[in-house]
């Protein structure tokens, strides 16, 4: 999705959705590794939730599958940017920032894939009362730690946080309705 559509939009008008409260959100380059560590978190989620039943599963992966064409739309329909400070200094959270920003262009932010991602990890094991609370609570600390660590390296701005979290709790409400409806 991102990719593609990255491809597809590259010399279109881009729209940044920042508010003012954004760019009081500070720069914190250590917060990098939140970012690049959410791919372990990630990994971890998705088996997790593939490894409870059948049911479950085909749930999680219809939401996923549903939230990201929803974002294909969003990137080609209204594609967003984020402007990004400039990175200054020569320590390694420095050099990763730089790393960040030449591999990752500011487009396709709205809704964040990101902050997506981690809160479908989270929300298929929420009320699940068999996954140790311990569990729960942890995948929902990391799925938080991804929302702010987006803002923190200015990837995303707030609108594509909310957006991302809205986004996945639309798809995973409407996935239980479609296998409900297509189990009968």
């Amino acid at each position: 999705v991102y990719s593609g559509c990255n491809a597809l939009t590259r010399n279109w008008n881009l729209h940044s959705l920042a508010i003012p409260l954004d760019k009081q959100i500070p720069l914190i380059p250590w917060t990098i590794v939140i970012y690049f560590g959410c791919y372990i978190f990630w990994i971890i989620g998705y088996l997790y939730n593939a490894a409870m039943d059948k049911r479950h599963c085909y749930r999680f992966l219809m939401a996923d599958w549903l939230a990201k064409a929803v974002c294909f739309i969003c990137y080609v329909v209204y594609p967003t940017t984020n402007t990004r400070p400039e990175i200054v200094g020569s320590d390694i959270w420095a050099q990763l920032m730089r790393f960040l920003y030449s591999m990752d262009a500011a487009d396709n932010l709205f809704p964040s894939i990101h902050c997506l991602v981690s809160w479908l990890c989270y929300i298929g094991i929420r009320g699940n009362k068999k996954v140790p609370q311990w569990i729960r609570t942890t995948f929902c600390i990391c799925a938080i730690a991804v929302f702010i660590s987006t803002l923190t390296t200015k990837q995303h701005v707030i609108y594509d946080v909310v957006a991302g979290v809205i986004l996945i709790e639309v798809t995973y409400r409407i996935s239980r309705l479609l296998l409900t409806k297509l189990s009968k």
